[in-house]
């Protein structure tokens, strides 16, 4: 049987490579030994020195991946932005800061142009690459203390103490809304944010009395009285 004698290298195959199909999908197709294919490319190669890179330019691009820790933040990420409004930011609790640092990093990536396809989800919360401002930072620091105080006070506690505590919890709390009272007295106090204070802990302005009475039961009992 006489054997068909094919131009070395083949143009068809070098075409077929130079668009992106693999050596031995061509040799597949064209029914020949993976090694007359892997001489027919070696010689096109030293012919076209270029072919290498445009047959790598050509290869439809790989399916993004996502490695398991890589989904556990962008999950993260997006079921906290769900529950609370708002982005993590760094200084918290040691988990929304570990967020905080990852989101970071994949908006250094998507200013620069490589982002990875697999993060696209990212782009359901408004705004994310852009890079909070310490206005932002501060404004979601004092939302945390007014919830975190809102807290304290649910579980039965009196009001926080800035002093005459060695509880840190009640301390940090207490500096805080000492600051507040301190700041509504010189009238710095933003207006929203003391609309925000009445409503999530009435009574703040008060605190405690010198006899140790919670002014939030004085509340109360006004609340009580008959009109």
């Amino acid at each position: 049987m006489t054997q068909i004698k094919r131009p070395a290298p083949n143009p068809e195959w070098v075409l077929m490579y130079r668009q992106g199909f693999s050596a031995p999908r061509i040799a597949a197709g064209s029914g020949v030994a993976p090694s007359v294919m892997r001489y027919h490319l070696a010689l096109a190669a030293k012919l076209e020195p270029g072919l290498r890179a445009e047959h790598r330019e050509a290869l439809p691009p790989a399916a993004p991946r996502l490695t398991v820790a890589g989904q556990r933040n962008l999950d993260d990420v997006l079921a906290f932005y769900g529950a609370e409004g708002r982005l993590p930011v760094s200084g918290r609790s040691a988990r929304e800061s570990a967020l905080a640092g990852w989101l970071l990093r994949r908006r250094k990536e998507a200013a620069e142009g490589c982002l990875s396809p697999a993060y696209a989800s990212l782009d359901k919360i408004p705004g994310w690459r852009e890079y909070p401002t310490k206005r932002d930072a501060d404004e979601a620091r004092w939302k945390q203390r007014l919830d975190e105080v809102a807290a304290y006070l649910a579980a039965g506690n009196q009001w926080p103490r800035h002093n005459k505590t060695e509880d840190q919890e009640e301390r940090t709390l207490g500096v805080w809304l000492h600051t507040q009272r301190i700041t509504r007295r010189t009238g710095k106090l933003d207006a929203a944010k003391e609309k925000q204070l009445d409503a999530v802990v009435p009574g703040w302005k008060q605190g405690r009395t010198r006899r140790g009475t919670d002014s939030r039961r004085n509340e109360s009992r006004k609340q009580k009285q008959p009109s």
